[in-house]
């Protein structure tokens, strides 16, 4: 099972997995099932050899994520208890796609908007159309921002530009936010699907091995010193130095032609 809702759908398209919100007619807010279903989804990507990447998408054109359903805030997140078991399921799901083990893409078309923003920021790149609109507008709902999302953003954007995306809560448009680094690139709406696709494309034909490696290195360095495992970056370089893709990528250069890479 790739999904256990229909909210959130979740497929196969050759080496490229495809995780859908799927609820226009809420500009695919974010239900308590969704974010139950997102590490579900992931879980089957990473057990697919096959799968070589995997891009986060909204369904209808209009939203990546308008953010969390707030529709069930009233049953989901009123006690401290519906809460708790609210928060542990966006956190689990955050967590999941920060981790997961191969390249992830955030194609983000419209609002981007607090538990939507924190989805693409999770994702190791971001790119968005030209209609599209960023914003966490946690202080207008009274909402506390935890240390785990803070972070995230405050290191892909800085500390100043985090503060100035929490303080004022206001929307930011495509190119403000690809000034300050919270997304990669930006593409005429029309353009967007394709470019997505392509570059997706480009990604899953790389050697699995050496984008694995590049993934967990800059996540170990992100990390505080003390904290880093320098040991598994080293041990994950050699293996790419020792793989057959190493000996496929040398014969291909000197072939003239693209590498077939198997991530072995």
């Amino acid at each position: 099972m790739l999904s256990t809702t229909d909210k959130l759908l979740a497929e196969k398209d050759g080496a490229i997995g495809r995780i859908v919100f799927n609820q226009p007619e809420k500009r695919n807010a974010i239900s308590f099932e969704m974010w139950q279903a997102i590490p579900v989804a992931l879980d089957a990507f990473a057990a697919d050899d096959a799968i070589r990447v995997v891009v986060v998408s909204g369904a209808g054109g209009k939203a990546f994520s308008a953010g969390a359903d707030v529709s069930q805030f009233e049953s989901k997140r009123s006690s401290k208890d519906t809460t708790a078991e609210y928060n542990t399921a966006v956190m689990h799901a955050v967590e999941n796609l920060k981790a997961f083990d191969k390249p992830t893409i955030a194609k983000i078309e419209g609002y981007c908007l607090g538990g939507g923003l924190n989805v693409a920021v999770a994702c190791d790149l971001r790119i968005a159309g030209d209609d599209a609109r960023f914003a966490i507008p946690a202080a207008k709902l009274g909402l506390g921002y935890r240390y785990g999302s803070i972070r995230m953003l405050m290191d892909l954007v800085g500390p100043a530009n985090t503060k100035e995306i929490l303080y004022s809560a206001r929307q930011f448009n495509a190119e403000e936010a690809r000034a300050m680094g919270l997304v990669n690139q930006v593409l005429p709406g029309a353009k967007l699907d394709e470019y997505v696709d392509s570059y997706a494309a480009r990604i899953a034909g790389n050697a699995p091995l050496t984008v694995h490696a590049v993934k967990t290195i800059v996540a170990e360095a992100l990390k505080d010193a003390d904290q880093r495992d320098l040991a598994l970056c080293e041990e994950l370089v050699e293996r790419c130095f020792a793989s057959e893709d190493y000996k496929e990528g040398r014969r291909a250069f000197m072939e003239k032609r693209k590498p077939n890479f198997t991530g072995s």
